[in-house]
């Protein structure tokens, strides 16, 4: 099983990388991977996020902090912080957090800044979270009910096109770099902007069916115990990507 996630790969799980311990002996060891412990610790990321997005967010509104610097800060610090964990598994269980405080800080900051630019910007924010958390949370219920499942021709669809998307989110700001506006139609509140925003979303929900295979695939293989830990990074930094193409897609609605 493949996902299109960079730091969900077929490799990190494979028995090869378990210091020669196969495939039928893992999951009788002590210390593997569990979708109990997956959960957990997933959700112990994902409130550390959230209250790294509140105080962030508190931070910026009470003038403590200049939001340019835990936005840049927090998009910096978390890449490479990604960086690492991706190469490096076993780290997983001491960066994730710290990974998970740094998106949180950076979410909160960028959030404030684009509910200052609109009305309606608070509203907007509150919208893009609950239609972030809405959709994850149906598409886990979806998958564990068994009513969703990606197969394999459906998988290379969804990786050439997050594959797609993330050159073409690159072209884009290398050529802005140079002062181009080449792809601005892409980011605009015209009908192809809020398309390229609907289909990017799509792509963003279906890499979490993907995460959610993958990270079965890893269970039933009997991945190490460090592995829930990096699970759940890989399906927060899938989150954090929905989250901010959704808050795209209302700021682009709420321009027209």
């Amino acid at each position: 099983m493949r996902s299109s996630n960079p730091v969900l790969r077929e490799e990190t799980f494979a028995p090869a990388d378990w210091a020669g311990i196969s495939t039928e002996l893992a999951p009788r060891r002590a210390g593997v991977m569990t979708m109990t412990g997956t959960v957990a610790k997933t959700g112990f990321l994902l409130l550390l996020c959230i209250a790294a997005a509140l105080g962030s967010a508190h931070a910026v509104a009470k003038l403590t902090f200049n939001p340019n610097i835990l936005v840049l800060g927090g998009c910096l610090g978390g890449f490479v912080l990604a960086l690492i964990i991706s190469f490096k598994p076993m780290t997983a269980p001491f960066l994730s957090p710290l990974y998970a405080l740094l998106q949180g800080a950076f979410l909160g900051a960028i959030s404030f800044l684009v509910a200052g630019k609109n009305p309606a910007g608070g509203a907007m924010v509150m919208q893009a979270v609950a239609l972030t958390f809405g959709i994850f949370v149906a598409l886990l219920v979806g998958y564990g009910l068994g009513l969703i499942r990606l197969g394999g021709t459906a998988m290379k669809i969804v990786m050439v096109g997050t594959l797609g998307v993330a050159l073409t989110y690159l072209a884009s700001f290398l050529f802005g770099m140079f002062g181009l506006n080449i792809m601005g139609a892409l980011h605009g509140s015209g009908a192809v902007g809020i398309g390229f925003s609907i289909v990017v979303i799509i792509l963003a929900s279906l890499n979490l069916v993907l995460d959610f295979q993958f990270i079965e695939g890893g269970v039933k293989s009997g991945a190490p115990k460090h592995m829930e830990w990096y699970a759940g990074f890989g399906l927060l930094v899938t989150l954090v990507w929905l989250y901010l193409e959704i808050l795209r897609l209302l700021s682009k609605l709420n321009r027209r």
